[in-house]
């Protein structure tokens, strides 16, 4: 049966107030499964009513209530992993194992985790030079949370999570290209009862439903993760309308890897960051620069692995590397591929389209793609591609090395592979992105500051940071005489 999925308003499953819908693909075979409202300002509206009304009493909740109700979301989750993951993987081409061991846990852990930093979210008070002072963080009222489609659930929980903590209500946009395990979770929200229009979540279109919501008078902060072409249109609406906003966008991230780099695990994980979900992660590495001496040896090792990922149906517990996302993604990515030909770029392997046999043979896969012998500043090695594209560059010594890995308009996370700590150290300080990552990649303390420079973004997430991002400080004085 055709799937039909809804508006969540004001605790309730509605169809897109003028009845238009959307279609969902089936990544890996091309075919319609699904359809989502096609929504509009009517229904960004209805939202925003219901969350309006719904702010007094859910600002005055206790902290510890409204973690109350995170973690019952979060125990109904994690009662339903398997169902989550199925849909995510379908609804997105991943594999089925990446979903159901990673993705959907991390949704999970990402309730739990902003349900307890909201019971520890504390004010401070300064004391001795005027005096005494304590800043109150209140939560701001309705804002609104975009997520992209690439980690559909992941990264939607990933903002709605302290938003709810802090005291918000909330209208959220996930992408209309991945929009199944966000309705599930408002269905699971409304199975739980949760307070009716504290959770609103609008189905649609960028340039309909996502840009209601920015312009939205009522709505106090917008938190946005996708392209950075959309984000710089974001901020322009945000900047002369002094409404707060973050923007985690794109990334065209570097691995530098010396030659005395540790070699227990570093193809795998270099392979893995890569490739993890065709490469359709804002934090892949895809730009692989390598110490000369060191060059031939990594380049023979990394080719010959990515020749041996098994690309195919999502569902096969085999598969490594499902498909793109949709046809004018794959399109897009496969226009790369050409473009980097026509630079001079020498592919060492993949560079083609996959056909699987059996039912996934009208998907949209494209083969781990390595390419050699592109400069720093080509088109290639600066704009972002997001899929299973990676180049390898040599470099000299520290130097080239820091130049070549800021050679981009990006700067969004980098992974650096060394066994020398003060190298380690010195060039972290210096490299231009949010996140370094040293001989590892992808480990994350959800405490700690998230986000990118340059156009990678704007202001951070995680811990701390997304607690105060979605409140207000005020300053209380008090004269002690």
């Amino acid at each position: 049966m055709t799937l039909r999925i809804g508006h969540l308003l004001d605790g309730e499953d509605k169809p897109a107030q003028a009845g238009a819908e959307l279609p969902i693909f089936d990544p890996a075979t091309g075919e319609v499964f699904a359809f989502c409202p096609d929504g509009e300002s009517a229904d960004v509206d209805a939202a925003f009513t219901a969350a309006f009304r719904a702010y007094p009493s859910w600002s005055a909740l206790p902290a510890s209530e409204r973690a109350a109700w995170l973690n019952r979301l979060a125990d109904a989750l994690q009662a339903r992993i398997d169902d989550f993951a199925s849909a995510e993987s379908r609804d997105g081409g991943k594999p089925l194992a990446l979903a159901r061991d990673v993705e959907i846990p991390r949704a999970v852990a990402n309730l739990r985790f902003f349900a307890a930093a909201a019971t520890q979210f504390a004010s401070e008070s300064h004391h001795g030079q005027a005096g005494l002072n304590y800043t109150l963080r209140q939560p701001l009222g309705v804002v609104g949370c975009i997520s992209p489609w690439n980690l559909p659930l992941y990264l939607f929980t990933w903002k709605i999570a302290p938003a709810l903590a802090a005291g918000n209500t909330v209208i959220a946009k996930p992408s209309e290209v991945t929009p199944v395990t966000a309705w599930m979770l408002g269905e699971l929200s409304r199975e739980i009862g949760f307070p009716p229009g504290v959770l609103n979540i609008v189905h649609g279109l960028g340039p309909k439903v996502g840009q209601t919501l920015v312009e939205h008078p009522g709505v106090k902060a917008v938190s946005f993760t996708g392209s950075t072409a959309v984000g710089q249109r974001i901020a322009a609406h945000c900047g002369p309308a002094l409404k707060k906003v973050s923007l985690e966008l794109g990334g065209k991230n570097a691995t530098i890897i010396f030659a005395d780099a540790p070699r227990d695990g570093l193809i795998d994980t270099v392979l893995r960051s890569a490739f993890q979900n065709s490469g359709q992660i804002c934090l892949c590495g895809s730009r692989l620069l390598i110490e000369r001496g060191y060059y031939p040896e990594f380049r023979e090792a990394f080719v010959a692995r990515a020749k041996q990922l098994r690309i195919g149906d999502p569902l096969d517990p085999q598969t490594q590397q499902g498909p793109l996302v949709s046809k004018s993604h794959f399109e897009k990515v496969m226009g790369y591929i050409e473009l980097a030909k026509s630079e001079g770029g020498r592919v060492l392997c993949g560079g083609t389209a996959v056909q699987p046999r059996g039912r996934c043979e009208n998907g949209w896969f494209v083969a781990p793609t390595v390419i050699e012998n592109l400069g720093p500043y080509t088109r290639t090695n600066t704009e972002e591609i997001f899929g299973p594209v990676v180049t390898l560059q040599p470099f000299d010594d520290e130097d080239s090395a820091l130049a070549q890995a800021n050679a981009t308009p990006y700067g969004l996370a980098t992974s650096l592979w060394t066994s020398d700590l003060r190298r380690a150290h010195r060039l972290a300080a210096r490299i231009e992105s949010g996140i370094v990552w040293i001989n590892t990649w992808l480990q994350r303390d959800l405490r700690t500051p998230f986000g990118g420079v340059k156009q990678s973004g704007l202001g951070r997430e995680g811990g701390l940071e997304a607690l105060r991002f979605f409140t207000e400080a005020k300053n209380v004085c008090i004269d002690l005489g």
